[in-house]
């Protein structure tokens, strides 16, 4: 057990610090989403979230302590992840180069933001599902195998490569053709997973038909965004939770490289060697990193997965290097990790980085204008407005300063112009309703409540603000009104 429990405080050591991190940007959306405060919410959330067994734990965690327990919940997924791949590559290569693989997927900087950003949960779930599945793979129980990535796929879509990554370790070790019926009942159950994510994005703004981006531009924009992931592997240096990333670029050039090294790693394939823990690495990164769209181009999560077939690349590259230097190169990541882990405890230092390392991005410059005083809230969000005079969440962060600097005529403005670009924000409304009523206005204040509750009948503060003008919701909340 001594191998176990070294693996284990590595991986605690290195995020540990973690635990003490703050609800962080996506992660605030847990705290007001009615589904997990519901008893019921179970229900809803089988019935209709795409990401239902990760929305699940959410609901648990909520149900069991409020806001605490979120980040163990995430910090314990990762060490059961660390101890899965050490199992299973310890049955694929010598237990030296395995153990420096599981070491690394343990305490490796781009870890952080999986770790310890609590929305991020859905990536770390998958992928000790799809490990999981691995081990049982190479136990020879193929079925039980295909079960666990099933279940994995109700965690998070992200993992509907892991079939092929099975299917290169046949060709790679086996060649037994009984696998490839398996292999194919998988590719069957990402193949209809794929089918609902997508048919769900008709509905959803930043992802799929609802990406500012074409597929083409998009996988453009990976050729430059995959080499900065590999970059961040090498040399553990850039992380931000908002980098930004040309669409056009050096992308072409950079797929052309990829596929030089795709033919270089061919002639290390056989036998589970280099080249094929290269090539599934890439694999494995390719449904959030090819042609789907999504309005954020990078996101260094997007590395927890891939990193289980990339971390045994550095584990065979590193087995016959002298003891004292792994216990070097791991103490300098471990320092690293805590670094981020740092970064992720303050909501002031996670935007300040990333508005440094993306200065022409707005979104940065919104978050840091919520923790800002009014008026230099108001001069980060002239600047935005600048950067980008078409974007409706500025508007409406500017509307948000005004309602709080208690002018109303001037939120009035800025609400409107957020609602001409984006007419069917909630929040948008509702606040506008509260530029409204500070000036007196309450039909036209109940008016917005109205409109903000016709488009998502649950949300809190607009059913509050309409109650306090005498109103009544125009539809009924299925979490909240009883029948």
């Amino acid at each position: 057990m001594r191998i176990p429990l070294l693996l284990a405080a590595l991986a605690l050591a290195a995020f540990g610090w973690g635990l003490g991190a703050p609800f962080q940007f996506d992660d605030r959306a847990l705290l007001e989403d009615p589904v997990l405060r519901a008893p019921a919410g179970w229900v809803t959330i089988w019935l209709e979230r795409t990401r239902p067994l990760t929305w699940w734990t959410f609901w648990l965690n909520r149900q069991a302590g409020g806001v605490s327990g979120f980040h163990a919940v995430n910090l314990g997924l990762h060490v059961i992840a660390v101890l899965l791949l050490f199992a299973a590559l310890r049955r694929l290569m010598p237990e030296r180069p395995a153990l420096i693989a599981a070491a690394l997927f343990a305490i490796h900087p781009a870890q952080a933001e999986p770790v310890v950003s609590i929305f991020a949960r859905a990536i770390v779930l998958a992928t000790v599902l799809c490990l999981a599945s691995l081990w049982l793979w190479l136990k020879g129980r193929h079925w039980a195998a295909t079960a666990a990535f099933g279940v994995a796929l109700l965690a998070k879509e992200e993992c509907v490569a892991f079939p092929l990554f099975l299917l290169l370790l046949t060709l790679s070790i086996s060649r037994n053709r009984r696998e490839f019926v398996p292999v194919g009942a998988m590719l069957g159950l990402s193949l209809a997973a794929g089918m609902r994510v997508l048919l769900a994005t008709r509905s959803v703004e930043g992802a799929g038909f609802g990406a500012s981006v074409s597929p083409f531009e998009y996988w453009l924009a990976q050729g430059v965004a995959i080499p900065r992931y590999l970059q961040l592997l090498v040399l553990p240096h850039g992380f931000t939770v908002d980098p930004a990333i040309s669409v056009a670029g050096y992308g072409a050039v950079g797929w052309l490289a990829l596929a030089a090294s795709v033919v270089w790693a061919l002639r290390a394939f056989p036998h589970a060697r280099l080249g094929f823990w290269w090539i599934a690495g890439l694999v494995l990164l390719l449904p959030s990193s090819s042609i789907f769209p999504a309005d954020d181009l990078a996101a260094d999560r997007r590395l927890y997965l891939p990193l289980i077939a990339w971390a045994p690349v550095a584990g065979l590259a590193l087995e016959r290097r002298r003891l004292a230097l792994l216990a070097s190169l791991a103490l300098a990541l471990v320092a690293l990790s805590v670094g981020r882990c740092t970064v992720w405890r303050s909501e002031q230092a996670l935007w300040t980085e990333a508005a440094r390392r993306a200065p022409e991005k707005v979104r940065p410059r919104i978050h840091l204008a919520r923790l800002a005083p009014p008026d230099r809230a108001l001069a980060i969000l002239e600047e935005a407005r600048q950067q980008a005079p078409e974007d409706p969440r500025v508007f409406a962060e500017l509307g948000r300063v005004h309602l709080a600097r208690r002018d109303p005529g001037a939120a009035l403005a800025d609400f409107g112009r957020a609602l001409a670009l984006e007419p069917r924000n909630p929040s948008a409304w509702n606040n506008r309703g509260l530029a409204f009523l500070l000036l007196g206005d309450r039909e036209n204040a109940a008016h917005d409540f109205r409109r903000a509750l016709e488009i998502d009948p649950c949300h809190a503060q607009a059913r509050d603000n309409l109650a306090q003008v005498g109103g009544e919701p125009p539809a009924p909340c299925p979490l909240l009104d009883k029948p």
